[in-house]
């Protein structure tokens, strides 16, 4: 059976902070074992999930989405925590966070907005944003949150960085990494 393509807005992180958390997930790997670890290069903040999406629906979504984002400023953020969703002893999902940002609650708003008017349904869930480094828990003991003071270990200060471009991606499961960027909405105007 053909498997249909997935569809997401997301925050594009820069490359420079790719690598860093890359190197962070190799160390945390040492210590935390998850049965599957995000490739570097599929780090992102999901802003809206929109599944399988027929073309003329996925159009009139990016052309609503550019039409909001139009004249957004880049965003200046910070990953300061880890954190997870799912039981404490057993994670389901296992993430970097970061510090609140008024403006990225605002570009997240103008995304879902434009894919709502697009006519997609969407996560009714408040807006979490993070990045997720992995998925189910893979340890024979419990896990621990303590855990988590790792990151202080790993990066002292938090880990800043501009976020300039929200990207379309869509997902391709037989590839590694999975997520392709198909099209960028730049928020800086100076580009």
């Amino acid at each position: 059976m053909e498997q249909k393509t997935h569809f997401f807005f997301a925050v594009k992180l820069p490359e420079d902070t790719k690598l860093a958390m890359k190197e962070h997930c190799e160390k945390l790997k040492e210590t935390l074992p998850f049965h599957r670890w995000v490739h570097h290069r599929d780090l992102h903040i999901t802003l809206a999930f929109l599944g399988y999406a027929p073309s003329e629906k996925l159009e009139m979504a990016e052309k609503k989405a550019a039409e909001k984002i139009l004249g957004s400023k880049p965003i200046q953020l910070r990953i300061d925590r880890l954190g997870f969703f799912g039981k404490q002893d057993s994670p389901r999902i296992f993430f970097a966070d970061t510090e609140e940002s008024n403006e990225l609650q605002l570009i997240r708003q103008k995304v879902f907005t434009a894919c709502d008017e697009a006519g997609f349904k969407l996560e009714t869930r408040p807006f979490r944003p993070h990045i997720t480094l992995a998925r189910k828990w893979a340890g024979e003991e419990p896990f621990q949150k303590d855990a988590f003071a790792v990151w202080k270990e790993l990066q002292p200060e938090p880990l800043a960085f501009t976020v300039t471009d929200i990207a379309l991606y869509q997902t391709h499961l037989d590839k590694t990494p999975k997520y392709e960027a198909i099209r960028l909405f730049s928020l800086d105007n100076s580009r």
